[in-house]
């Protein structure tokens, strides 16, 4: 049997990793920052990460949702507590967008309204309910086309407001930061104006921070940077460093009933343990003042390239938009100079997205070889 050929591949294969690297089948390292597209949060093979996984091996992988299990218990205390949405409850599940498919469904249970608004190159996921909410054309099938979204212009609240009037919208859904349409943020006012538009006309607003989550920009959520909360929020990527593992937290004002909500796998005992020790170690690590501290870095020290016309995104989820490809940037910084880094829809910007851990030093790496190339 043949793999189902979807996937663009680079010509490299990495068979071991460490903190910010990885290293092929040849010995040849490679610094990453990519992340496995946001996914890596607290570097690769994290000793405490590794050692708490093995821990766990040890005694039991997995078990159905049939029984109690503590470390479901365990991981929603500490997401409370980091993310202080502690009078929040959570759902697990295994993937970014399963967790957007069961908030869209709890948004409209909520309300009995069909209609999701969603914002103009907005990118949820690849499954049915989820790309009812992602803007693009390319990956549906007639069966996604049926769905009934209506795709609004970002940062602007006049046309989401005028939606909302003419009745039966269930939620709104955004994300914390636009990563796939090119690290495009929402505006605080923004925001801000959604959530009261929510408040006003009885909507769920849904917050997806599958890659803008955990910490990347230096908030837990990216979306707290405008000090509002959202009713749900979407959760995976840097949730288990590469374990797979999603969720979704929902307000208080959610009911829970037996049999809404499903799953075989999620929150099973080692995806749990993997995100429990992920933010064990970004408390322990303070690894949302890092991502503060090596984004600001960044931002500084590449905006001073002549060729770089700007820089978007906050922390560790920054887009460098340089004058000219930067598809073949990306493609000479991994061939010449051995730095993973991410693409996006334009292929002007090249997306960022390392582990939390990044140091100064590293970065200076990334720096020099942007220099190099675009001197």
């Amino acid at each position: 049997m043949k793999l189902f050929d979807v996937y663009p591949l680079f010509p490299i294969e990495p068979v071991k990793a460490q903190g910010a690297y990885v290293y092929d089948k040849h010995g040849t390292e490679y610094l990453d920052f990519y992340g496995g597209h946001a996914v890596i949060s607290v570097g690769h093979s994290h000793p405490d990460y590794v050692q708490r996984i093995k821990s766990q091996l040890d005694n039991i992988a997995f078990y159905s949702n049939s029984v109690v299990n503590n470390t479901q218990t365990e991981l929603a205390n500490k997401l409370g507590k980091l993310s202080g949405y502690q009078d929040y409850q959570l759902f697990l599940c295994s993937s970014g967008a399963e967790a957007v498919e069961n908030a869209l469904k709890m948004a409209s249970f909520q309300n009995c309204k069909s209609k999701i608004i969603a914002f103009e190159k907005a990118f949820h996921g690849r499954t049915s309910g989820a790309l009812q909410v992602t803007d693009s054309s390319k990956i549906k099938s007639t069966f996604n086309g049926s769905l009934t979204t209506e795709y609004l212009p970002l940062n602007d609240l006049e046309p989401v407001e005028h939606a909302l009037e003419e009745g039966d919208v269930a939620g709104i859904i955004i994300e914390g930061i636009q990563g796939v349409a090119g690290i495009i943020e929402p505006s605080v006012e923004f925001l801000r104006g959604l959530r009261d538009l929510a408040d006003k006309y009885g909507v769920v607003l849904i917050l997806d921070e599958v890659q803008s989550g955990f910490g990347r920009t230096g908030d837990f959520f990216a979306h707290q940077h405008a000090g509002i909360k959202a009713d749900i929020i979407t959760m995976a990527k840097g949730m288990g460093n590469g374990f797979p593992i999603g969720g979704i937290i929902l307000s208080p004002n959610f009911k829970a009933s037996f049999g809404l909500l499903g799953t075989t796998f999620g929150g099973n005992h080692l995806a749990c343990v993997a995100c429990c020790s992920v933010m064990d170690i970004i408390e322990k690590e303070k690894l949302l003042d890092n991502a503060i501290k090596q984004g600001n870095y960044l931002i500084q020290e590449l905006s001073k390239i002549d060729s770089v016309e700007t820089i978007t995104g906050r922390g560790l989820m920054l887009g460098i938009v340089v004058k000219g490809d930067g598809k073949a940037l990306r493609s000479t910084l991994l061939t010449k100079h051995n730095i993973f880094t991410g693409g996006c829809a334009n292929p002007s910007i090249l997306r960022l997205l390392p582990p939390m851990n990044i140091t100064q030093k590293e970065c200076d790496k990334l720096i020099s070889a942007i220099k190099t190339e675009l001197a």
